[in-house]
């Protein structure tokens, strides 16, 4: 059961996540259509390596909030941290080792979509 006061900020990380998305999937189609398909492939492969583990982390962290529950919120924290870099390596290790990518676009994807984190509060005031 989650906190009803950990609701805005489970939006707000969900928004973010979504605008990761977004610049995710318009690298893809902008390296798509300049590089080809492989190419393409390979920078949405990065930017899903980018957008899943954040995924993961914010429905981990933003389940309990409140002193009451500091506990249960530093324990979710904890484990939403463990799940994001866990994913990230896992998912690096089987995308690197099963498929032919493109390692420029792929990790330039990866890198812009996590830099688009730095520049959320100029896309939100939350």
């Amino acid at each position: 059961m989650t906190n009803k006061l950990a609701r805005p900020y489970r939006l707000a990380a969900l928004k973010l996540i979504l605008l990761q998305g977004v610049v995710a999937l318009v690298t893809t189609v902008i390296i798509f259509l300049g590089w080809g398909i492989n190419a393409g492939l390979s920078a949405f492969a990065g930017g899903t390596v980018a957008v899943l583990p954040h995924l993961v982390f914010a429905l981990y962290a933003f389940r309990y909030m409140g002193a009451s529950k500091a506990n249960q919120a530093y324990a979710s924290l904890k484990r939403g941290n463990g799940l994001k870099f866990m994913l990230t390596i896992i998912l690096f290790a089987l995308i690197l080792k099963l498929y032919p990518v493109v390692l420029l676009p792929f990790f330039s994807a990866y890198v812009l979509v996590l830099f688009t984190g730095l520049f959320a509060p100029v896309f939100f005031k939350h």
